[in-house]
């Protein structure tokens, strides 16, 4: 009799909000990172997967090392793969702990990796895409910790002004009128770590499109484990949830002692007629038979399509 394979450990999850993709492997207190492809980010960088090399941002909610582990290994497979340099973005207050880490390996290593640093304090937002900008956000932890929201920032003709052709609109703007009003609308949160708190009602949180967070404790009697360890237990979500407007809640860092079906169970129970909105990131037969649906009802309307065109 052979022997058996090894468990395939770390295996990613994937859900999929149109026009995002939200990728990646969080189980706590073992490695959290989390892709959003089309952002070219990545939220922490607990192991280096595969896939996480083609972004290039990886933005670090604190120094935990579930969600930084993977850093420096990230930042030289980008090198020696010929991807540039990768920018780390991450709260002032780890910065130079951070740079010490990297300089650890130059001095185990023989050799500098490059990568870029970027720090940021709450009010600061960094651009990652046009029109598009990464905000931290105060959340509390155990050491130092930021949540993270992307922002896109846009631009609509005033009211007043819709039906004026392109000319008069041109003639106005040379002579400084303001004839566009500045809309902000929050694409993703990230919230890390965290307790519950204020962050959670945060405007860019409340409204975002997509919301994810750690839920790292769902049993009814580990509510004070939960604030000890400065987690968000699941009775702080169905209390969170009356008051989001996100499409979807997924949620992060459960621990691996946590079956998904229990977790679903306890997510139904708790948030009725919202509990369609929560989504658990590691719930890899739930969210496939999503991706199923998904995708078959794209065929299906390409199908349409293609049959009207004809």
């Amino acid at each position: 009799m052979i022997p058996k394979p090894p468990p395939r450990d770390h295996t990613q999850g994937f859900l999929y909000f149109p026009p995002y993709r939200v990728q990646g492997v969080s189980v706590a207190g073992e490695a959290t990172c989390i892709q959003i492809p089309e952002l070219d980010i990545c939220f922490d960088m607990g192991m280096c997967l595969r896939a996480s090399l083609a972004c290039k941002y990886a933005v670090i909610s604190h120094g935990h090392m579930d969600h930084i582990g993977g850093l420096a290994y990230w930042c030289s497979q980008r090198n020696f793969q010929g991807m540039g340099p990768g920018t780390i973005v991450c709260d002032e207050r780890i910065a130079k702990d951070i740079r010490g880490m990297m300089q650890g390996f130059v001095n185990l290593e023989r050799q500098k990796t490059p990568y870029e640093l970027e720090t940021l304090v709450p009010g600061q937002e960094l651009q990652i895409k046009n029109n598009i900008v990464l905000r931290p956000i105060e959340v509390e932890h155990t050491c130092p910790a930021v949540g993270y929201t992307i922002v896109e920032k846009r631009t609509k003709l005033k009211d007043e002004y819709r039906e004026l052709p392109q000319e008069k609109l041109r003639e106005l703007k040379e002579r400084g009128e303001e004839i566009v009003r500045h809309l902000e609308v929050p694409l993703i949160a990230y919230l890390g770590d965290t307790l519950p708190g204020p962050h959670l009602v945060h405007d860019s949180v409340r409204t975002a499109k997509i919301v994810i967070s750690e839920c790292t404790f769902l049993e009814p009697d580990h509510v004070e484990r939960a604030k000890i360890g400065m987690h968000m237990h699941i009775n702080d979500v169905a209390e969170w949830l009356r008051v989001l407007e996100c499409e979807a809640l997924v949620l992060t860092h459960v621990s691996r002692r946590t079956h998904m079906q229990y977790a679903r169970d306890r997510v139904d129970a708790l948030c009725g007629d919202k509990a369609e909105r929560v989504h658990f990131l590691m719930d890899h037969r739930r969210n496939r038979a999503r991706y199923d649906e998904q995708a078959a009802a794209a065929e299906k309307r390409e199908r349409e399509l293609m049959s009207r065109g004809g």
